[in-house]
């Protein structure tokens, strides 16, 4: 699956892939997110930082991996919502979808 395709294909117009983490890390961005789709490790790096601080500037995201620990992912965030991989297209829309506020949780 493609989700930069399937992000433009739902609206987005500008969409932002990085395959490792200090590709985006710790620099400068032009401009703030409006959503984000983070895989849990990035390079062999686990992005949980990164998360926390979209979370503390308010940027709406949810996590979409196929390597994850359930019990650090539910204890340090609560409240996002985990899509495994393999998932569809239409889950991983719906859950940044809820995560934006434009749509109800299942």
């Amino acid at each position: 699956m493609d989700v930069e395709q399937l992000c433009r294909d739902h609206g987005a117009a500008d969409v932002t892939i990085v395959r490792e983490l200090n590709e985006i890390d710790g620099q400068a961005r032009p401009t703030r997110f409006d959503a984000a789709v983070i895989d849990l490790m990035l390079g062999g790096v686990s992005t949980l930082d990164f998360a926390a601080r979209l979370r503390s500037e308010g940027v709406p995201f949810v996590f979409a991996s196929g390597c994850w620990d359930p019990d650090e992912v539910k204890s340090s965030f609560p409240d996002i919502r985990l899509v495994t991989k393999p998932y569809s297209g239409d889950d991983l829309i719906e859950a940044v979808a809820v995560a934006c506020g434009r749509a109800k949780a299942a």
